[in-house]
């Protein structure tokens, strides 16, 4: 009996559609490809699972909306959105660098090449929201190639084969469990001046910050903000969305560093009122479908 075949149907199905989507995905041309996964996300949000109903409710908080039909056709418009993501996500490692570069309209992406080019390392923070691969993969294009960390999955070889897509991106990939801690790796990595990315919006740990989001009470990583204290490398929100056939990439301004514990507290909330403005400006392309709000 395989490992797969050990795992439970949810987890199964998910590998499976995963290894489909490299598989099949990504060798289909992109008029094909787009409306196809249109008609997957409504049919998943017409399932309304928990996923699906957890992205609802936090639409509702994103949005401001509270008329049902409504939020049905933002929710609607949000799974087209998370499905655009992962057929983009499919296909990137076939796109070359121009096609990279033309994927991407930036806004006020000097702040990150000022940053860079001080040598004192860069922590990019970074919400679910648009297609931060994307982000990444411009990044690398573009002279920065840069560390993150990754949540491990399950089954194994699923989570080995995300490595590998972001590997042949350009980017360095941490684990987050199940190897060496990676917080000492990103320190050396920042002191020597590297651009590091992580996803922010959501505490994995359980031990996070505890901030205002969109208005509600959140807890976010601590981590963003712990690394650019103890390196004094710049803490930079960067927030994308879709806008038409691109993706808008906005990088926001730099986080002022404050002292202690109670300097990482600031320092995360600020990082929470930027992802806040911009969730606020694209709730549908916010792809977080697990709780976030306390």
């Amino acid at each position: 009996m395989s490992l797969l075949s050990r795992l439970p149907w949810s987890d199964r199905a998910g590998a499976l559609g995963y290894r489909a989507g490299w598989s099949v995905v990504s060798r289909l041309p992109e008029p094909v490809v787009a409306p196809a996964l249109d008609l997957i996300a409504d049919r998943i949000t017409r399932g309304d699972g928990k996923g699906v109903r957890r992205l609802s409710s936090n639409l509702a908080i994103a949005s401001g909306e509270t008329d049902p039909e409504r939020l049905a056709v933002l929710t609607r418009a949000a799974m087209r959105s998370y499905l655009r993501y992962w057929g983009e996500a499919f296909r990137l490692p076939r796109w070359d660098v121009d096609a990279v570069r033309a994927k991407v309209d930036l806004v006020d992406d000097h702040r990150l090449r000022d940053a860079y080019a001080t040598g004192r390392g860069v922590v990019a923070a970074l919400p679910h929201q648009g297609n931060w691969d994307l982000a990444g993969a411009w990044a690398c294009a573009e002279g920065m190639p840069l560390t993150t960390v990754a949540e491990r999955l399950k089954p194994e070889s699923l989570y080995e084969q995300f490595v590998e897509f972001r590997q042949g991106l350009g980017f360095e990939v941490l684990p987050m469990t199940g190897g060496d801690a990676p917080m000492p790796t990103l320190l050396t990595r920042l002191r020597a001046g590297a651009f590091v990315c992580l996803l922010a919006d959501r505490d994995l740990s359980r031990h996070g910050v505890q901030v205002e989001l969109l208005g509600h009470r959140a807890s976010l990583p601590s981590g963003p903000a712990a690394l650019a204290q103890q390196t004094g490398a710049t803490l930079l929100p960067i927030t994308s969305a879709y806008d038409g056939a691109q993706m808008r990439l906005t990088f926001h301004e730099p986080v002022e560093h404050r002292p202690g514990r109670e300097g990482i507290a600031a320092m995360t909330q600020d990082v929470a009122d930027a992802f806040s403005t911009a969730i606020r400006r694209d709730p549908v392309d916010w792809h977080m479908l697990q709780r976030v709000f306390r």
